[in-house]
């Protein structure tokens, strides 16, 4: 799995151009077919996605293109499933209201939480990894009150820090969630 840009286009004209490496070995990666198409819910109405595949031309092993809006495994968008983590994290509400304020099945949301909860040490320490080679002289979150907190103030932090460091006017939190865990925030294994 490589995370890529949102735009089909520019990954297209990437994998002609030779630039994408395999992760695995280093070697080119060029183009080889698509997944399976899948419809994601997004907060502004269904998407319809068709990831590009990949073969590496060094070891041969192949790689889904996964644009940086999506999770692996997820029927939402990643914008979605962090907007429920992060009414999570300031306290907001339980699952159930977090579900009916996104218009997603309370079980749903309940799953994406305790998910995140049962990971949420490993997540910050992640991010925290990534907050200190981003940022020269990094100021760590304090305690958020809880480790899932604690998770969601340290992932903030990585996107502020790519805002400063590039001088980009922003970098939403779920594609720093996204490009950071290759995807794979939420799923199993």
């Amino acid at each position: 799995m490589v995370t890529v840009e949102a735009d089909a286009d520019r990954v297209e004209r990437r994998l002609a151009a030779r630039e994408l490496a395999c992760p695995g070995c280093g070697g080119v990666l060029a183009g080889w077919g698509r997944a399976r198409p899948r419809r994601l819910r997004s907060p502004v109405g269904p998407v319809l996605v068709s990831p590009r595949r990949s073969r590496c031309r060094g070891c041969g092993a192949t790689h889904v293109l996964l644009p940086v809006f999506a999770l692996v495994r997820r029927a939402d968008t990643a914008a979605v499933i962090v907007a429920a983590l992060a009414a999570k994290a300031a306290q907001v509400s339980g699952f159930r209201a977090i579900a009916a304020g996104l218009g997603r099945p309370a079980e749903t949301v309940r799953g994406w939480l305790r998910c995140f909860a049962g990971r949420a040490e490993a997540v910050r320490a992640q991010f925290t990894v990534w907050l200190a080679a981003l940022d020269p002289d990094p100021v760590l979150p304090g305690p958020a009150g809880s480790g899932f907190a604690d998770a969601m103030t340290v992932i903030a932090a990585v996107a502020e820090a790519i805002r400063r460091r590039f001088g980009l006017s922003q970098a939403p939190l779920s594609e720093v969630v996204v490009t950071v865990t290759g995807g794979r925030l939420l799923a199993p294994g």
